[in-house]
């Protein structure tokens, strides 16, 4: 009966992950052996590691990247591409970020300015920043439409969260 009444109160305080963790210690053999601090420790670690990977989760939905499947490990340094593994290094640190500084990727067409953009921001995510990604011309259309219809303030706020907003392909638009 504790039992029950423990898992429900762990879930009324939102503490999912614990009460998960809970549940599999009760039906593992040999979890006895381990002494409470132990056993606590675990169901703690479970917790964090839940609450961490729903944040990630949510940053990365809220970021709305263009190659969702971009990270910094999957970089392709090849020498055609001219990427510096000690200049990617350097932006994965995040340090630009929480300095609020700019990082402007430019080169040909289908070198990777897109995946290495989004696996920057994929990076950020991690690390704990709010990231958005917009297409350059659907950023502008956004803007205008948002100053149009009176939403514009909205727009704005949502944009200046963000540690890093991610601007692709800044082509110009075409006049109205």
């Amino acid at each position: 009966m504790l039992y029950s009444q423990a898992i429900e109160k762990l879930r009324a305080l939102n503490l999912e992950g614990m009460a998960q963790a809970l549940e599999e210690q009760r039906h593992q053999k040999g979890i006895t052996g381990l002494d409470f601090e132990d056993r606590l420790a675990l169901l703690v670690e479970r917790q964090w590691m839940w609450r961490e990977n729903r944040g990630m989760a949510a940053r990365l939905k809220y970021a709305q990247l263009k190659i969702t499947d971009a990270t910094p490990e999957g970089v392709d340094y090849r020498a055609s591409r001219g990427l510096k593994r000690a200049h990617v290094d350097q932006l994965r640190a995040s340090r630009w970020i929480q300095e609020k500084r700019n990082c402007l990727i430019t080169g040909p067409t289908g070198v990777g300015k897109t995946y290495l953009a989004c696996a920057l921001g994929h990076q950020a995510c991690r690390d704990g920043h709010r990231t958005i990604f917009f297409h350059g011309p659907k950023l502008f259309r956004a803007l205008r439409t948002a100053h149009a219809d009176g939403s514009l303030s909205t727009l704005l706020k949502r944009l200046a969260r963000a540690s890093q907003l991610i601007v692709d392909d800044l082509t110009p638009l075409k006049p109205v």
